[in-house]
C-alpha cells in the first residue's frame, strides 16, 4: 500500500457521533480511528514521549498496514541546535521500535528561528541519523524557500535519503477570512514547493473549515499525487484544520476526489 491518508490526531471527542459512533469511549478512539484512516501524524510525541507500555498498546489497537508518522519531541528540535541532541533523537527512535511494522517515517519539525545559517548543524544531525530509519524534515524559516538555500537543502536531503515535509497552508491564507483567529498554534505562511527527495513524501494539508475553500488546492494535489504514485513514491497525506471537527470530512473528500479521477489508491474501510 503506497498511499496513506489521515489526520494529525486520533483522539478528539468532537468526532463522536460523526467519525466515531455515538457513545464511543476515549479508550476506543485509536482503534476506531485506525479502522477509518490508514495513518496518523502523531502530534502527541512532539509534547511528550510515551512509555513502552503505551507504545505497545498503540500497536495492539491498530490493524496491519496502519502507520504512525511521529514527530520528534520538541525538546530535541526546538533547542537551537540539532547535532548535539542526536543521541536523544536516536534514543527516541529506539523507543518507538515497539510499534513494529506500524512505525512509519518520523519527522523533525524545525522552528521558524532555525535558518540556513544552521545548515552545517542540520547536515551533521542528518549524517548521524544516516539510514537508521526513514526520516523527513519540515523547515519553516522563509530563507529555506529561497535560492540558493532551497536547492542546497534539497540536494542534502536527496544525498542522505531524507524526506522533505510539504506544508500546504494556502487554503487558510488565501481565503477571505482567517480561520486561525483565536488559535494558539497558528501555522506558518510558507511557500509550497512540491518536491520529492526520497521514495516517500509527507504532505501536511492545512485545510479551511469551509470545504469549498479547499477544492482548487485538493484538485491540484490529486494531479500531483497521481503523478508521484505512478513514479513509485509512497505518500502520507495528512489533513489538518483550525476547526478540528472538519478534518475527517476533508480527508474523506480528498479520498473521493482521488477515486473519481481513477488514481490508484486503496479504498478506505470506512
Amino acid at each position: 500500500m503506497n498511499f496513506h491518508i489521515g489526520c494529525a490526531i486520533w483522539a478528539y471527542k468532537g468526532w463522536v457521533g460523526d467519525l466515531f459512533p455515538v457513545k464511543s469511549r476515549s479508550k476506543d478512539f485509536l482503534n476506531l480511528y485506525s479502522r477509518r484512516f490508514t495513518t496518523v501524524e502523531g502530534n502527541t510525541t512532539f509534547y511528550s514521549v510515551p512509555d513502552s507500555e503505551t507504545i505497545s498498546r498503540w500497536a495492539e489497537k491498530t490493524p496491519p498496514g496502519f502507520k504512525f508518522c511521529l514527530k520528534l519531541p520538541k525538546t530535541l528540535t526546538h533547542n537551537h541546535l540539532l547535532k548535539p541532541l542526536l543521541p536523544g533523537a536516536l534514543k527516541f527512535l529506539e523507543q518507538m521500535q515497539g510499534l513494529g511494522d506500524r512505525l512509519g517515517p518520523l519527522f523533525a519539525q524545525l522552528p521558524p528561528s532555525y535558518s540556513p545559517a544552521n545548515f552545517d548543524d542540520l547536515a551533521g544531525f542528518l549524517e548521524g541519523w544516516a539510514d537508521t530509519s526513514p526520516l523527513a524534515v519540515e523547515v519553516r524559516h522563509l530563507d529555506w524557500f529561497k535560492e540558493p538555500h532551497s536547492s542546497r537543502l534539497n540536494a542534502l536531503l536527496k544525498d542522505l535519503n531524507v524526506g522533505r515535509v510539504l506544508l500546504d497552508t494556502r487554503p487558510i491564507y488565501n481565503a477571505p477570512d482567517d480561520p486561525q483567529i483565536g488559535s494558539e498554534r497558528r501555522k506558518p505562511n510558507v511557500p509550497l514547493q512540491p518536491i520529492v527527495t526520497t521514495p516517500f513524501s509527507l504532505i501536511r494539508f492545512i485545510s479551511h473549515p469551509d470545504l469549498e475553500m479547499n477544492q482548487v488546492y485538493l484538485e491540484e494535489w490529486v494531479r500531483i499525487v497521481d503523478c508521484w504514485l505512478k513514479q513509485g513514491t509512497t505518500i502520507y497525506f495528512f489533513v489538518h484544520c483550525p476547526t478540528e471537527e472538519r478534518s475527517p470530512q476533508t480527508a474523506r473528500h480528498f479520498q473521493h476526489l482521488l477515486q473519481k479521477q481513477n488514481v490508484s489508491v486503496p479504498p478506505l474501510l470506512w
